[in-house]
Order: structure tokens, then sequence, then C-alpha cells
């Protein structure tokens, strides 16, 4: 009986987001994730060697997860999750056992394969890092600024578009987790810089906070072109991409000899399937702009990690880089938290903390 009651203080109840049924298109319900509530053991005993066991706390929700539900490969061409599995994600947890002389209860670890869970046995492999509790930088802005969108939105200006002072840019989902940290490192870099978002409070934000020139509300602007011959009256230099669909299509219409255009995502586009999405129809533009278009990875520039993250956490401590992250509590919220990425409802990086 001992033995028995000192093992139940290693079992938890851990609550799990699985897939049910894939979704080619459409807004995501609970016919397709849902919850459910499993029996882990955390003892020691129960640990295979190299493996640590983790309590989540924060994970990083981004709009390429539903490129992972659709059931066949698209465009994006990450791997599709199965039937019956758990969903996994970029996060933070802490160590609550270990079995890998590299980790010890206590620390902080992130991992861009946690399963969507409150706890969890995994693989030390998976661990892409320690997180210095000391910093003085906060764990949700280490999924923001210092995260994926951070480092997506550092490879789009600084290694792909390389944009000279002087040079105007554009960024679309200018607000959002990307977006907000591209029109920074712009405005750093000395550019002019215009933002599109869905909201007139958005623009707000982005002028006030984030220290864009300008913006405007593409959900009241019936005609693209329009709007971007008024805010871009000597052409587009650098357009950092988001969106895709109609707001790519004016932007070729604007773009100046050898602009650059790195492809970060197309959100506008996710939840279509691909012969319903709308068409690009002067890509001969690019032609005759001698226009550079090139979609990116993060995998492909990891090799380049240490240099984003020791040069962005200089930039938020010395106050010259500024996130904003919109918080949601509970784990029973990831399905609300990732549809509310295609609904123009947020602002800032959307970050699910897994408890209060």
């Amino acid at each position: 009986m001992g033995s028995m009651g000192k093992e139940s203080i290693w079992v938890v109840e851990s609550k799990e987001w699985y897939l049910v049924s894939y979704a080619p298109k459409g807004v995501l319900t609970s016919k397709h994730l849902k919850l459910r509530t499993v029996t882990l053991s955390l003892a020691p005993h129960s640990i295979p060697n190299g493996h640590v066991a983790i309590q989540m706390l924060f994970f990083s929700i981004d709009p390429y997860l539903r490129t992972r539900l659709i059931g066949t490969l698209d465009g994006l061409h990450f791997p599709q999750f199965h039937l019956n599995q758990v969903i996994t994600i970029f996060g933070i947890g802490r160590v609550k056992g270990s079995k890998d002389d590299n980790y010890e209860e206590g620390d902080l670890v992130l991992s861009a394969n946690f399963p969507v869970a409150e706890y969890c046995v995994i693989s030390s492999n998976n661990i892409v890092g320690k997180i210095d509790g000391a910093s003085g930088i906060s764990l949700p802005d280490y999924l923001s600024t210092l995260g994926v969108p951070g480092f997506a939105a550092w490879l789009g200006i600084e290694v792909l578009g390389e944009p000279k002072p002087g040079s105007n840019v554009f960024i679309s989902a200018a607000s959002g987790g990307v977006g907000m940290i591209a029109g920074q490192l712009a405005k750093l870099r000395g550019c002019r810089v215009i933002g599109s978002t869905g909201s007139d409070e958005k623009v707000r934000l982005i002028k006030e906070e984030f220290g864009y020139d300008d913006g405007f509300n593409y959900n009241k602007e019936k005609d693209f072109d329009a709007v971007l011959s008024k805010f871009f009256p000597n052409g587009i230099d650098v357009y950092l991409d988001n969106v895709g669909g109609k707001m790519l299509e004016s932007v070729l219409n604007h773009v100046n000899h050898f602009a650059r255009i790195p492809l970060c995502g197309m959100i506008s586009q996710y939840n279509e399937v691909w012969t319903e999405r709308d068409g690009i129809r002067n890509l001969l533009n690019m032609v005759g702009k001698e226009v550079r278009m090139e979609g990116f990875l993060l995998d492909l520039y990891f090799n380049r990690f240490g240099d984003f993250a020791k040069e962005m956490e200089e930039h938020i401590k010395e106050g010259k880089v500024k996130p904003k992250n919109k918080i949601n509590i509970g784990i029973e919220r990831f399905l609300d938290s990732l549809n509310s990425l295609f609904s123009s409802s947020n602002a800032g990086k959307v970050i699910l903390q897994v408890k209060a």
C-alpha cells in the first residue's frame, strides 16, 4: 500500500487535444479537434532513458498549424497530423523529471514538438534549448519576439528583404505576430513602413505602438490598387507578404524595379482548398520589373537562429522592439485560439497559457 501511495504522487490527469477528422476547408470545429483526458505517470521509473517529463506552460498559436489539418499536403508541405494523433506545437515547459543529464527538474525548455497537453514524457532530442529564467525577458516573449514569428520577421526583413535606408516597405497582417516585429525591424533600418490590418483600432496600434509610418484597414478598402497608389506614390521596394490573394496581386502592380517580396505566409487562403483560392493574374510584372519573390521556411535558416536571438535580445532590452502578446488562458481554449488567427480578432502574437 505504501508504494502505491508513493506512486500516486507521480500520476497526473492530463488534458490533450487530438485530431478526429481532417478539415480540407472552412473553420475548424469540435468535429475536427477534441479534448480528452489521459492518465500519465511521471514517476522516475516511468521515464525512459534520454527522456524528460514536462509540465507544459505556454503554446505558440501559429497559422501554419491549419495547413497540417487538411488531410493532404498543401502548398506549405508540412506533414499532416494523423487521425487520433495529439496535435504538436511550439511551446515552453518545465521539467518535472529527467533521464537525461543535460536537464534537471525545474529547467525551463523550448520544443517545436510539444503535444498540446498539460503534461508529457518526451525525448530530449525534441528540446531545442533552455530558457534563462533570470534573463529579464518574459516567457511569452520567447514564443513571440524571440520565437517563430520573430524569427520569421527577422528572416523576411534582414535576410531576404534587405531594405536600404529610405526604402518603401509594405507589410500585410501588420499587427499580427510576424507583422508587428517586421515593421519595427524595417524602421530600425531607416525605412518608410506602411502596414495593412483588419480594423481601425489595429491601424492605430501599428502606428502608436510599433512605429509604423502609416497603415490602412483592408476591410474598409474596396480597391487595393487605389489605396496602394495613395500610400506608395513612389512604388514599393520590399513587401513582406503574410496574406497572399488579392493583396499580393495588387502589390505586383506597384512594385519598383528590383523589388523584393519575401513570402512568409498566405493566411487569407488557408481555409480554402487550392483550386478555390485567389489566383495571381499579373505575375508578368515580376519579369518586367525584375522582381525577386521568394518563399521561405524557418528550417533552412536555423543556422542563423543564434544571430537572430542575439540581435533580438539586444533590441528588446534596449526597448527598440516592443512585443505585444494576446494570452488566452486554459488548455480548453486551444481550438478557439487557433480559429481566432483567421478572424481579424487579434492584435499581436496569440499565445495559449496552459493553466491560470
